[in-house]
């Protein structure tokens, strides 16, 4: 008899709804305890969490209510439910990797990850995600065994919009009782965490959306008078050099190489007694390397792109999405390659084994003034030379010496690695480090493929040595962030010594510690500096050094050898920093212990008052100045902005070869300087994928056609 009330109630239109509203609500609610971390404490909230993805799945599935003809209205209602059920598949693999949630910005920009995070979504599925699935297993059933069939009677108008009215109203008191227990949820907006587990995906989405399209409306209505504020913030916070360290490196090559999720704690640490990144290590301990024990990364949703535009611009990255995919081709720029080319003569270029859309490169370079993007189309991009993110690290560069020995000198080199990005998976070929032993294979193989890059990175030094370029090279290397994850920190933590049980909010912020090194062969004055700093610090540290005075452009960053420089360390979620306190939310740890300050004094809240106002205020500015593509409006004396339409990634080696012999004996290329000679066979590896026939050929090129391949599909 139940069975039959079932079939009854299923064989209408509005049970056909109704159970389509239950599945999706099931499904969210499994997901939200099983893969969000979304900190829920206490009935009130679970009350909240449990009835906040009701409002929108009905708003949104009643849409269909309001179609009369049967088919065209089941359809309609089928595929609301699975763009939905989609919107979360993807909420729930973006958290598995970056412990956030989707935004506008990023779901737009997505074409621009897609290749990449695409290659790795496999790994990020887990067997629970048949949660994800199981509903569409039920309505195939229920259609085939004829326990769902077609209702043909119409659902009233009246019903349908006292559907939709109920839903507007039912959003309404979900999102009253989020900013009952919340004040400020949807003004402030710091944690999405927060939006999530009040208002649910879907009205967190929607309010992302709402917000993103008035963002583009201010935009439009910015004016030069609205740099006032930004003008007067960068005078006063302006950090003079260190007269001692100003100009150490002038006329210099830089070559900046961009060690990929790379975290500090690899530094000295030993698995099993066998050292990770032993020649990483030896840097590190150099006296001719300033290292950085202090150095945060400051990323937000952009990751790896938020790290490049902190330190090419000293501004930050977006609260929401990638600046790159989202601003980066249209936004005005006062970038360290425009700087350096128009102050002291460099010449730039990137070195990056990846297609050249990825983060949207190959627009964004051209406006911050790089000459030379040599994306993954001018390297031989075999399967067997490619890991998730594009070519390997030895390869990457080995096969860019060719194009580096061209370049004129002084010049200004990035080298973006790729190996070590998670899910971490090198072939056994070129694995000769054992794997940790937790639960989690990400957490294993992190210290397999660090070992990797550290063998690729001595590589490159050999080779910069023996072509002549070291003495003459001021070499950089930064981890552009986190490798492994807060959701993963926990598997982690019984490596570094400590325990699971007791891992909290300051152990995830202290690990956000990245390496930041300065390596300026013939100095031995360098050291490991404890001053407190960040990604934005680089670009006027490194200006500095080259002789740069930093002050004429507006950055948010200050230089970390200056007696001014400012050591509060800023978090894109408004969490911040200090030498001597952690700040998280309205936490306070105390960094020499990590115990919470439960009854902070009059004058330290004053003081970490103080420093959040003024955290929040430079984010802020910022983001005005880059929302409202504000350095479209200022101007610096003696800079010229760029003009991408005169940057050309196409034949550069044609480009090179041009330029040289135009220059005739006046051409500075190490080529040159060596008499017209290659010198890739300076360089030595133990690459597998690099036979002694291979490395000959590549040896005898010089000419663009022979590297010009397809880029990696990822």
């Amino acid at each position: 008899m139940k069975l039959d009330k079932i079939k009854f109630i299923l064989q209408s239109r509005w049970g056909f709804f109704s159970l389509l509203v239950f599945l999706f609500w099931l499904k969210t609610i499994l997901t939200y305890f099983i893969d969000f971390n979304l900190g829920v404490k206490g009935i009130y909230q679970i009350f909240v969490l449990l009835i906040n993805p009701l409002a929108t799945t009905m708003l949104l599935l009643g849409v269909a209510l309001y179609v009369k003809r049967t088919i065209p209205s089941y359809l309609l209602m089928i595929l609301l439910y699975v763009a939905n059920s989609a919107l979360l598949l993807f909420n729930v693999i973006y958290y598995r990797e970056f412990t956030d949630f989707m935004t506008i910005n990023t779901i737009f920009g997505y074409s621009t990850v897609s290749q990449g995070l695409s290659g790795s979504s496999l790994a990020l599925m887990k067997p629970q995600d048949i949660i994800l699935f199981f509903d569409f297993i039920l309505l195939i059933l229920g259609f085939v065994f004829k326990i769902i069939k077609l209702d043909n009677r119409q659902v009233p108008r009246v019903q349908a919009i006292a559907l939709s009215v109920f839903s507007l109203m039912f959003l309404m008191l979900n999102i009253t009782l989020g900013e009952i227990d919340r004040p400020q949820l949807l003004g402030r907006t710091f944690d999405r965490n927060y939006l999530v587990k009040y208002l649910g995906i879907d009205t967190y989405t929607i309010y992302d959306g709402l917000k993103t399209a008035r963002n583009s409306q201010v935009r439009d209505s910015a004016g030069s008078s609205d740099l006032n504020e930004i003008i007067d913030y960068k005078n006063q916070h302006y950090a003079a050099p260190n007269p001692k360290m100003f100009g150490v490196a002038k006329g210099k090559n830089v070559i900046i190489i961009h060690l990929e999720s790379f975290q500090q704690f690899l530094i000295d640490y030993k698995l099993d007694g066998k050292e990770v990144t032993p020649f990483i290590n030896s840097l590190y301990h150099s006296n001719d390397t300033y290292s950085f024990a202090n150095f945060f990364n400051q990323v937000g949703q952009g990751k790896t792109s938020d790290a490049e535009n902190m330190l090419e611009t000293s501004t930050y990255g977006l609260p929401q999405g990638s600046l790159f995919s989202m601003l980066g081709s249209d936004n005005t720029f006062e970038a360290s390659p425009a700087i350096l080319n128009q102050t002291s003569g460099y010449t730039s270029a990137v070195f990056h084994g990846n297609a050249g859309s990825f983060w949207n490169r190959n627009s964004v370079y051209k406006n911050f003034g790089y000459n030379y993007f040599f994306d993954a189309s001018y390297y031989d991009t075999k399967p067997q030379n490619l890991t998730e993110y594009g070519l390997k690290d030895k390869l990457l560069f080995h096969d860019s010496v060719k194009y580096l020995e061209r370049l004129q000198q002084p010049f200004m080199a990035k080298f973006i690695t790729v190996s070590n990005h998670f899910p971490y998976a090198l072939d056994k070929a070129n694995t000769d480090f054992k794997a940790a032993n937790t639960s989690d294979e990400s957490v294993n193989n992190y210290f397999v493929t660090a070992h990797y890059l550290d063998q690729a990175l001595q590589e490159f030094f050999e080779y910069l040595k023996k072509s002549g370029l070291y003495d003459n090279t001021m070499i950089v290397m930064y981890g552009d962030h986190y490798g492994i994850s807060n959701t993963r920190n926990l598997k982690l933590a019984p490596l570094l010594g400590k325990s699971a049980s007791t891992w909290n909010k300051f152990d995830d912020a202290q690990m956000q510690r990245v390496p930041f090194m300065i390596h300026i062969p013939g100095n031995k004055n360098g050291g490991i500096q404890q001053q407190y700093g960040g990604e934005i610090d680089v670009l006027p540290t490194i200006e500095h050094l080259l002789g740069i005075n930093s002050q004429p452009y507006i950055q948010f960053g200050t230089d970390l050898f200056s007696k001014q420089h400012d050591q509060t360390v800023a978090f894109r979620n408004e969490n911040f920093i200090t030498p001597k306190y952690t700040v998280i939310g309205n936490t306070i740890y105390e960094n020499s212990s990590g115990n919470v300050v439960t009854h902070p004094s009059k004058k330290l809240q004053k003081y970490v008052d103080k420093q959040a106002d003024k955290v929040i205020r430079e984010l802020s500015l910022s983001d005005t100045l880059n929302n409202k593509n504000l350095l479209r409006f200022y101007i610096p004396h003696n800079f010229t902005p760029i003009d991408p339409k005169l940057y050309n990634y196409k034949n550069q080696m044609k480009q090179l070869i041009k330029t040289e012999n135009k220059l005739g004996k006046k051409s500075k290329s190490i080529w040159s300087m060596n008499n017209n000679k290659s010198t890739i066979d300076d360089y030595s590896t133990n690459a597998p994928e690099l036979s002694n026939e291979t490395s000959s050929e590549n040896s005898s090129s010089s000419s663009e056609s022979s590297t010009m391949y397809e880029s990696p599909t990822q």
